[in-house]
């Protein structure tokens, strides 16, 4: 009876564990989303494309994607698209080097259906990390419970 009792104690800890890990997850990406919406310009119809040189995946209707490293464009996808925050790899379909809104999309994998991008805004990157610049990392210590 006693073990049965130490596994369910376990199995308590353990899931109230991963619930604050899901909960800080969750705050960081809702604070990237409110950084990418603060520094992102008017919308536009289109960007150039000539190769991706990153992606951040900010929720399943939205990422960004740079161009070059000091060139970024949030994309706010219409509806969901399966994946976007777990795949490894995305693409992007354009037309001669341009990737424009309402005719374009995200593609996540072979198995996914494409995600059609509904509005491109432009990220002033220098505004993105300007926060960053100058201040230490804030780390959270959190004592490590005793056995």
């Amino acid at each position: 009876m006693a073990v049965k009792h130490v596994l369910i104690i376990g199995a308590a800890l353990m899931l109230g564990a991963c619930a604050r890990v899901g909960e800080q997850y969750s705050a960081r990406l809702s604070a990237r989303q409110q950084a990418y919406a603060a520094v992102a310009g008017a919308p536009v119809q289109s960007f150039r494309y000539f190769s991706l040189w990153s992606w951040e995946p900010l929720s399943d209707e939205q990422l960004a994607v740079y161009t070059r490293a000091n060139e970024a464009w949030l994309l706010d996808l219409d509806g969901k698209c399966r994946n976007l925050q777990f795949t490894n790899h995305i693409g992007l379909t354009s037309s001669v080097s341009e990737v424009s809104a309402r005719f374009d999309r995200v593609i996540t994998g072979a198995q996914d259906q494409p995600c059609f991008i509904k509005q491109i805004r432009p990220v002033d990157v220098a505004k993105l990390n300007e926060p960053q610049q100058g201040k230490p990392r804030e780390v959270e210590e959190v004592p490590r419970p005793a056995k």
